[in-house]
């Protein structure tokens, strides 16, 4: 087995006691002293820091970056404002999802920022898919989130100029005598922001913001919990290579202008599916939200049952919300299933837990956006 990397604040972690476990190849905190379900309720009620060093910050550059990456994904980045980021996707031949993404316009140049497990994935299928005179440069930086309705009061005092953005947007900025890159987003379903510092001062950085009395270092386990609240889908639990955006229910990631009848539709893999499946919305199985009844949480890989005990799908992601105060789940269903208020069947442990369909976020977004 190779030996686990470690992001720039693993001694750190150390000190502050986490629980560190393997990781996408790196050594990080599921949790800390504080608890996972503690560390869940700080994030939605004040503000957590979180370690995010181990995704994959890149730069694009070469003519026309924009047009380039529109060969590699379905959103529209052509169309997207300096000093704006968004989500977007690599797709493949057959239509399934490669890995999702983060992409900023950042001028001369894209910034991009990929999952840690996909990253050296991601970097060889730009180099091989991007036309030539197009440069992928695979920065070594940190990548620490801000995250919570509080995390403004925060940046208002250590770098006010940043409050300024709404959500999605990015700007580079001092903090504190430090460089760093920030955009207005994260993965909590809150008000946050994520920041980008070379590695060497990422430590001063994430000691600078635990100084602030409504900041608690938060690690993976109530990052998982938090985002799955927010309805918002794990590559390699729930998207992979096997779904389309389509059936993950992604169809707001792939812009207008490469639709049928847009400015410049298609021109990415798997686009003829992909397209096909916007309009004529053929496609078999569908991402939902599900909440459980009682207290017992449903975790990933539970199959999914009708009333008659006919299979009908299959839960992706799931555990305890503690903010819900209940069960909630994600998974793809048949489409007869995935009406709001149905019923299935969860099998735990040979007991079948009852679930119902319910809208995603499962939690009222706080992402300000001016």
């Amino acid at each position: 087995m190779s030996e686990l990397k470690q992001t720039p604040l693993h001694a750190l972690h150390r000190e502050l006691g986490a629980k560190l476990v393997p990781f996408a190849g790196y050594d990080m905190p599921v949790q800390y002293p504080l608890g996972v379900k503690k560390e869940h309720e700080h994030t939605r009620s004040a503000c957590g820091l979180f370690d995010v060093s181990h995704m994959g910050q890149l730069l694009l550059r070469g003519p026309s970056p924009a047009e380039a990456l529109e060969t590699l994904v379905p959103a529209d980045i052509v169309g997207l404002e300096e000093g704006w980021q968004r989500y977007a996707l690599f797709t493949s031949e057959e239509g399934g999802i490669l890995d999702d993404l983060m992409v900023v316009n950042a001028g001369d140049h894209l910034y991009l920022v990929v999952n840690a497990a996909c990253k050296d994935q991601d970097v060889a299928h730009l180099r091989r898919g991007l036309y030539e005179g197009h440069e992928i440069e695979v920065l070594d930086r940190g990548l620490l989130a801000l995250q919570g309705p509080r995390a403004v009061d925060v940046m208002a005092r250590l770098c006010p100029a940043a409050c300024e953005m709404v959500f999605m947007q990015h700007g580079r900025f001092t903090l504190e005598g430090i460089d760093v890159w920030i955009s207005r987003s994260g993965y909590t379903g809150e008000d946050g922001f994520e920041i980008s510092v070379a590695a060497e001062q990422s430590e001063a950085l994430a000691r600078r913001l635990l100084e602030e009395s409504e900041v608690e270092a938060i690690g993976l386990g109530a990052r998982d919990s938090l985002r799955l609240e927010a309805g918002l889908c794990l590559y390699g639990h729930d998207i992979d290579t096997e779904t389309t955006p389509v059936e993950a229910g992604l169809i707001w990631a792939i812009g207008k202008p490469r639709r049928r009848g847009g400015e410049r539709p298609g021109g990415f893999p798997g686009a003829d599916l992909i397209l096909h499946q916007v309009e004529a919305k053929d496609h078999r199985r569908k991402r939902v939200g599900l909440l459980g009844e009682g207290r017992a949480p449903v975790r990933e890989g539970a199959e999914l049952f009708d009333a008659d005990g006919n299979r009908v799908g299959v839960v992706t992601s799931g555990g305890f919300g503690p903010s819900v105060g209940q069960p909630v789940a994600m998974g793809y269903v048949a489409l007869e299933q995935a009406e709001l208020g149905a019923r299935v069947f969860a099998d735990v442990r040979g007991k079948r837990l009852p679930m119902s369909v319910s809208r995603m976020p499962f939690v009222t977004p706080g992402y300000y956006r001016g």
